[in-house]
């Protein structure tokens, strides 16, 4: 479970940086300060995801943090794009479910 959130975590910073890297090649939608914090708050998510992964104490917030920072920005970008509600409630889900995972594994390996 705590490899599966890790990855999770990872992916969704990659999403962000991704598409805050696109967003700026094709014509910005948002304002710089937006574009530079969805980058920001993704490398803080990748690193966060790093912490969770090794269960440094303290990592679990730093994830949760980013992904709080991420989700403010997301409603920003709701905002400039008429995207609605349904985009918001998905990525609380998903940032939901990376914690509980990440909180719910058991600290030693099995096997």
């Amino acid at each position: 479970m705590l490899t599966a959130a890790t990855i999770g975590m990872l992916s969704y910073a990659g999403y962000s940086i991704g598409w805050a890297a696109v967003d700026v090649m094709r014509g910005p939608h948002l304002e710089w300060w937006a574009e530079l914090g969805l980058v920001l708050f993704g490398l803080l998510l990748a690193i966060g995801a790093l912490l969770v992964r090794v269960r440094l104490p303290g990592g679990l917030a730093f994830a949760m943090g980013a992904m709080l920072g991420l989700q403010a920005l997301a409603v920003h970008t709701a905002t400039h794009l008429a995207s609605g509600l349904t985009p918001q409630i998905g990525r609380g889900v998903l940032a939901f479910a990376l914690v509980a995972m990440a909180h719910t594994a058991p600290s030693t390996p099995r096997g």
